[in-house]
């Protein structure tokens, strides 16, 4: 039987303001495969982001169990959290969060360099994956020079560079057009049916339900669908 890249049990996690408790999250249960394109919908304030910090490690459930590759997430210390980041875990953000000093090619090649790997390597994934997301010929533009799919694309790319199991994207599309988001959804399905990752996506787009492998909807902290 396959194992799952990422698996969640009986997760739950409150939130406590003096005397009043919130359940961000409660009763959730997941599992997610290596070449699953997982949609988590939901409106704004349904725990969909609350949810992926839990998954990346960022925040610790009040109760319930997180593997990642067979690692119990609650038995690792600060530090191998990092590294399981590091190495396992690809982030792709609404605001795409790149550094706007460097060009595409060096945004994307950055987690390698922080990996310490070879120059021939870097070079090597790093115009490998420009290529995948369609923007080998923008190598060279900075940010500011690049449209908002054209960033986002970057973001892909960054995030899949160092060859993670998991990548977990909050809101990809949520400053992007209708028409720009439809791509760059159609851009996640394929790569991961050429990468072989698991792709876990939090969007109130309801539309990127009908190219993703599995969907659920987070209402009030807990599936509903």
């Amino acid at each position: 039987m396959t194992t799952p890249v990422v698996s969640a049990r009986n997760l739950e996690r409150v939130f406590s303001f003096g005397s009043e408790q919130i359940r961000a999250i409660h009763d959730v249960d997941l599992e997610v495969f290596s070449g699953q394109l997982f949609v988590i919908s939901g409106r704004s304030g349904s725990g969909k982001t609350t949810l992926l910090n839990l998954l990346a490690g960022l925040d610790h459930p009040t109760s319930g169990t997180i593997c990642i590759e067979d690692q119990d997430l609650s038995k690792l210390s600060e530090w191998e959290l990092t590294r399981l980041r590091r190495r396992d875990i690809g982030f792709i953000f609404q605001s795409f969060a790149l550094l706007p000093l460097l060009s595409a090619y060096e945004n994307v090649e950055l987690p390698l360099r922080i990996a310490d790997r070879e120059k021939g390597e870097r070079h090597r994934r790093t115009e490998e994956c420009l290529e995948l997301v369609g923007l080998g010929d923008r190598a060279g533009h900075r940010p500011y020079e690049l449209a908002g799919g054209e960033r986002q694309r970057v973001a892909i790319a960054r995030a899949l560079v160092h060859r993670p199991a998991l990548i977990l994207a909050d809101e990809p599309t949520g400053e992007l057009d209708s028409a720009t988001g439809a791509a760059i959804f159609a851009l996640l399905k394929d790569i991961v049916q050429k990468e072989k990752v698991a792709i876990i996506v939090a969007t109130h787009d309801v539309a990127v339900a009908r190219i993703a492998t599995a969907t659920r909807e987070l209402s009030d902290g807990t599936f509903v669908a």
